[in-house]
């Protein structure tokens, strides 16, 4: 039986692209229709493998992906990939008039705000970029890979229409948890873990972030997601530089565990590269003070001025 691979599709997306470099060539690609289908098709055993987009450079986490991540009972990631990602901007062959909309997916059109506001377009959410390309209409202009130029009947009006040049997407090859442990990679040297305190107040986060200090394992990033409809009740998303089977790792979960942490692995994975290599100055939120800075400076951006109301 030849594997198949799930992915948002249609062809052309750039989830397509990471698919391709994510699994052998003999491993059948087939396109659907929506993110939580690929988990569903993975989670079933409809497909063995599936590729979803996690994290952008430039937006942060793809959120709804998270979210299926850690709400999905069988399914884990066991590689990333990252992909490079820019926009061209097209319309239908033979178009004529003025464009008044503007349609891709919704990070893509976060990711294109300032082509999208110097023309006065309206922003309208599609399913993936591929598919506001393939279904554009007269007057819309679509956001979408380059090679969606090759694939379906549109004229590209610009290229390289990205806010922010050199953005990177990562997108996670995901399993059933139960064929996982067979398949990480023996070389994987990251993890994504899902803890959710049971306890909570002052301190918590500190605990946790400690625990992993204590051992010596880096924590990379940390993400809060709300517990749905529970004001104030969050899990915490860390990724941390080593897997899960490390001896440092495990005393890391275990001490979690005394704490009444309940605890989930979402993945385990070789690093493929860092989102950001350093920090470039000039993205730096603007107003932010450091060391150098004193006085009325300081008090100005971290209001310590005797703010009255």
């Amino acid at each position: 039986m030849v594997e198949q691979c799930v992915y948002l599709g249609p062809e052309g997306t750039f989830t397509h692209d990471a698919a391709r470099a994510a699994v052998p060539p003999n491993v059948r690609l087939a396109p659907l229709d929506d993110v939580r289908a690929v988990y569903a098709a993975v989670e079933r055993g409809d497909a063995r493998w599936g590729v979803v987009a996690i994290e952008s450079s430039v937006e942060g986490y793809v959120i709804p992906s998270l979210d299926a991540l850690v709400a999905a009972r069988n399914v884990v990631a066991v590689a990333e990939v990252f992909r490079e990602i820019s926009f061209d901007a097209f319309v239908p062959a033979g178009a004529l008039g003025q464009a008044t909309h503007v349609v891709g997916h919704p990070v893509g059109l976060a990711q294109c705000a300032d082509f999208i506001a110097t023309r006065g377009l309206k922003a309208v959410p599609a399913a993936s970029n591929a598919a506001a390309c393939r279904d554009v209409q007269p007057h819309e202009i679509a956001l979408a890979p380059a090679v969606c130029g090759e694939l379906y009947p549109v004229t590209r009006i610009a290229s390289g229409v990205e806010d922010f040049s050199g953005a990177r997407t990562r997108f996670f090859l995901i399993t059933q948890r139960s064929r996982g442990v067979s398949v990480v990679d023996s070389r994987a040297d990251a993890s994504m873990i899902a803890i959710t305190p049971r306890a909570t107040g002052p301190g918590v986060l500190a605990r946790i972030a400690q625990a992993f200090g204590d051992h010596g394992i880096n924590m990379s990033s940390l993400i809060t997601r709300p517990l749905k409809a529970l004001s104030g009740k969050y899990t915490f998303i860390v990724t941390v530089d080593a897997p899960t089977c490390a001896p440092a790792m495990q005393a890391v979960l275990h001490d979690l565990m005394d704490h009444d942490d309940a605890l989930k692995t979402l993945g385990v994975y070789v690093r493929s590269g860092q989102l950001d290599q350093g920090i470039d100055e000039s993205r730096i939120a603007p107003g932010s003070v450091g060391r150098e800075d004193s006085g009325d400076v300081v008090d100005h951006a971290l209001l310590w001025g005797g703010v009255g109301l």
